[in-house]
């Protein structure tokens, strides 16, 4: 089939009610995720040829926006609750059979990745790979699988989600908001040293959930242009005096050596971009529309929000297996060189293609964990039993338990 035929395919297929600005939405904040860990993440090599993870941020923090334009999570969240608040409402069935086949959906990959992983860890061991060089990887693989997690928890609380917004319109948002100001003061604020290390996880499930609540709103029809507008300028007026008033890191991602992190677990500040970012959204989501009404635009949409979860989970696997073999080569630059020069930024740059060309070609047969399950027959659930195992096994090792 031509592209010109997958293109006209698509186009046919597309229901006429389709919310095309939301997907369009979704694809950028997904597209952003390998972009910002192929471009933000690099290597180390130590002398007995293992990697090591390293980052640009380290030496150039002159690139930290680059981390506002890439951190789209809350984007991602956005549209995630105004999707899930409109599949609830359509449900069949009951609420536990609808939440269940939300979990199912963000499970199955989740399974597939880490279980492939187990099975390769010996296999590459066997081959000559370094342990430490594995455990890099294992990290890497996991990294990004926090976030379903924290997207499985959120969805479960759409049906409350509703209620609120029912209630409270977009102003629903506003007390999550509130809480992680109370955590990061307590946290940063004049008696920092009597608090807690463990206070900040408190602002995980609040941090997260905020932008999935406006999205819940936005689903709803309780945020108006109004509400996005108060989003759009309060968020940004919000977001400088952090950075010059209270001088909040400039990073939207962790850096290596850094004491204070904005996204793990988040502060106040990416609530902020979160809050610019969705009000920027509502609002331009008529033009975007428009927009994808052509064809070409349209389909890279459609594939991209078909392989979603396929992206998510293994997007630093096609980045692994371009550094990996390098590492047998010694100091390729870009790949395995330390990032510490502006040479290395435009070596990175020029590797992208490549891991995109890998992470296509790894989707194929990745996709798969996507699909729905075979029904319980004996031999499917002795599958599943095997690759839940693997999946202990690699969190297990990739968190340093064994």
């Amino acid at each position: 089939m031509s592209v010109r035929q997958l293109v006209s395919r698509i186009e046919e297929r597309t229901p006429a009610h389709r919310d095309r600005a939301v997907d369009g939405l979704r694809a950028l904040a997904l597209l952003a995720v390998p972009t910002g860990h192929w471009l933000l993440g690099g290597f180390d090599l130590d002398g007995g040829g293992a990697l090591h993870n390293a980052s640009p941020l380290s030496t150039f923090a002159v690139f930290s926006p680059v981390s506002w334009v890439l951190q789209m999570l809350g984007v991602f969240f956005l549209v995630g609750g105004y999707a899930s608040v409109l599949s609830y409402h359509r449900r069949p069935s009951t609420t536990g059979a609808w939440l269940r086949s939300r979990m199912v959906r963000l499970g199955r990959p989740v399974l597939g990745v880490t279980a492939v992983w187990a099975l390769m860890i010996p296999v590459l061991y066997a081959a000559g790979v370094p342990e430490a060089t594995l455990r890099t990887g294992a990290k890497l693989v996991i990294q990004p699988l926090w976030f379903v997690g924290v997207y499985a928890v959120v969805t479960a609380l759409t049906p409350y989600c509703v209620r609120l917004a029912d209630r409270l319109g977009g102003w629903a948002a506003a007390p999550l908001i509130g809480s992680v100001a109370v955590v990061d003061f307590l946290r940063y604020g004049p008696y920092a040293d009597a608090v807690p290390s463990w206070l900040g996880v408190l602002n995980i499930l609040p941090g997260w959930l905020f932008a999935y609540q406006l999205g819940v709103s936005w689903g709803q029809g309780r945020l108006s242009r109004r509400g996005a507008r108060v989003l759009l300028v309060g968020g940004t007026v919000l977001f400088a005096a952090l950075l010059l008033a209270f001088h909040y890191p400039a990073s939207m991602v962790g850096v290596p050596g850094e004491a204070r992190t904005n996204s793990h677990p988040p502060s106040l500040l990416v609530l902020a971009l979160a809050s610019a970012q969705s009000g920027a959204a509502v609002l331009l989501h008529g033009r975007i529309a428009t927009a994808l009404r052509r064809p070409a635009l349209w389909a890279p949409v459609v594939v991209i929000n078909l392989s979603a979860m396929t992206i998510l989970c293994w997007h630093q696997t096609a980045m692994l297996a371009a550094a990996v073999p390098a590492s047998f080569a010694g100091a390729v630059p870009g790949l395995t060189t330390s990032p510490v020069s502006a040479g290395w930024i435009l070596a990175r740059l020029a590797w992208m293609p490549l891991f995109a060309a890998l992470l296509v070609l790894i989707a194929r047969g990745a996709h798969r964990f996507e699909q729905p399950w075979e029904k319980g027959t004996r031999g499917a659930n002795a599958r599943r039993a095997a690759a839940g195992l693997l999946a202990a096994g690699f969190a297990v090792f990739a968190l340093r338990l064994a």
